[in-house]
């Protein structure tokens, strides 16, 4: 069984890679769209993470596993976040770079 991270999965597919999808306009708002959403659901792993380990700390029931899962969730979405955002700051330079 392979799990997804809840805040990248149909990434791809939304941004037209791998899937038989294209932007819905010219000005690339799905993609902008597709990028704001995803970056609202790293945040969202992120305070549940917060949560988790705040109800472990003050006892409120949360095993350690729970949280260090959660944790680990955040941290993983995070730095494929991060990595997608290079790879479009990369872009942007290397077509900045270009002459025209």
């Amino acid at each position: 069984m392979m799990n997804t991270i809840p805040g990248v999965s149909g990434l791809g597919q939304k941004i037209g890679v791998g899937g038989g999808t294209t932007p819905t306009s010219a000005g690339g708002t799905d993609f902008v769209q597709t990028l704001e959403e995803t970056m609202q659901k790293v945040e969202a792993l992120q305070t549940e993470a917060e949560k988790q380990v705040e109800g472990m700390v003050s006892g409120k029931g949360v095993d350690l596993h729970s949280a260090m899962i959660a944790v680990e969730k955040a941290d993983l979405s995070f730095q494929l976040m991060m990595q997608v955002r290079n790879k479009i700051v990369d872009a942007y330079q290397q077509i900045s770079q270009m002459p025209f």
